[in-house]
């Protein structure tokens, strides 16, 4: 069955397009009588408005995008939650897609949503493009005047709106909570080495083991790329009988360390103590449950859909801002507690 348009009913009462749209949208403009038979003629046949056409009228799509790197941390899930929530309840829509850790496919992402079928992009940079740091079809979308927020991994070479987590104070005050409940040795294992929120964890760890007059030793930062085996890493690093504390840069890492402990008979968190980043449903259910970091990302979500959908509505007539999200620290039974005289940090 043809699907009923405007021009259909218009044909029909014999007015304007203009007026059926009117009277459907219950328009003081046009007569009540008119107003109920359009109604009631356009709810018999099961008309539905064309959504290409209203958005071609109105030159906007009410769509966003959306790209992650990686939808299996569950940090890119809450964030994606968190956009989609607040997406929804102004009207908008969501197209997301992931560029799996590659420069190649994200800038297939960026230039496919660019080309006109979204109206602004939520983009979290891969970590392959960080390590290029090549950031051309970002740049092209500022050409062509497409709002764009970053969030978490950014770049400083694109003048755009950002929500960022506070990723050096973070590894610093993890490390000082660490210090804190007695660890004299701290390791870091990190998935994302390459990444700027990765490197930033690692300066505030260093900044720690400075102040606590500790000398930072390269070897006690353990980097995990996609070939290599967790479970030889981890031997190598434990084969160090001082190792007392370990800082894993995401939950899927931190939960497989404490499974590689565990099998490898160190109890944790009496020998090794464990705390990992992204409060996830995984770390709460392991044996022992896992201290985490969390970065809020539900209300990063939240933060960058509204800061897009602002600029799209008023296109533009604002300054760029960048946001900051701290962090915080939960607590749980993959660490000992804090020794008598220290307060812990929030994270």
């Amino acid at each position: 069955m043809k699907k009923l348009t405007l021009k259909d009913i218009a044909s029909h009462f014999g007015v304007s397009i203009s007026t059926v749209s009117k009277a459907l949208k219950d328009s003081p403009e046009i007569s009540e009588a008119l107003k109920l038979k359009v109604q009631a003629f356009a709810e018999e046949r099961n008309y539905r408005p064309n959504r290409i056409a209203l958005n071609l009228l109105n030159k906007r799509t009410k769509a966003i995008g959306v790209i992650v790197p990686n939808i299996l941390n569950y940090f890119f899930t809450q964030v994606f939650y968190g956009i989609e929530k607040t997406a929804n309840s102004r009207g908008y829509s969501i197209i997301s897609c992931i560029s799996d850790e590659s420069y190649k496919k994200e800038i297939q992402t960026v230039e496919l949503l660019g080309s006109g079928i979204v109206d602004g992009l939520i983009l979290s940079l891969s970590e392959e493009t960080q390590a290029k740091d090549s950031m051309g079809h970002l740049k092209n979308l500022i050409k062509n005047r497409i709002p764009m927020v970053l969030f978490d991994r950014v770049t400083n070479k694109i003048d755009c709106d950002k929500v960022v987590v506070d990723d050096f104070e973070a590894g610093y005050k993890t490390t000082k909570y660490l210090l804190g409940t007695g660890c004299k040795k701290i390791a870091i294992v990190s998935a994302i080495f390459n990444s700027s929120v990765g490197k930033l964890r690692v300066k505030g760890y260093k900044k720690a083991l400075e102040e606590a007059a500790q000398e930072f030793n390269d070897q006690c930062i353990v980097k995990v790329g996609k070939q290599d085996d967790l479970e030889v890493l981890i031997s190598l690093l434990i084969a160090d009988k001082e190792i007392d504390g370990i800082i894993a840069l995401d939950e899927m890492t931190a939960v497989d360390t404490l499974n590689i402990l565990k099998m490898k008979g160190v109890e944790v968190p009496n020998q090794i103590s464990i705390v990992g980043f992204t409060n996830g449903r995984l770390s709460k259910y392991v044996t022992p449950a896992l201290t985490m970091v969390s970065q809020h990302g539900q209300y990063i979500g939240e933060l960058a859909a509204n800061i897009l959908i602002d600029r799209i509505e008023y296109e533009g007539r604002m300054p760029f801002t960048t946001k900051l999200v701290k962090t915080t620290l939960i607590e749980r039974e993959s660490t000992k507690k804090l020794k008598t005289g220290y307060d812990a940090p929030t994270a």
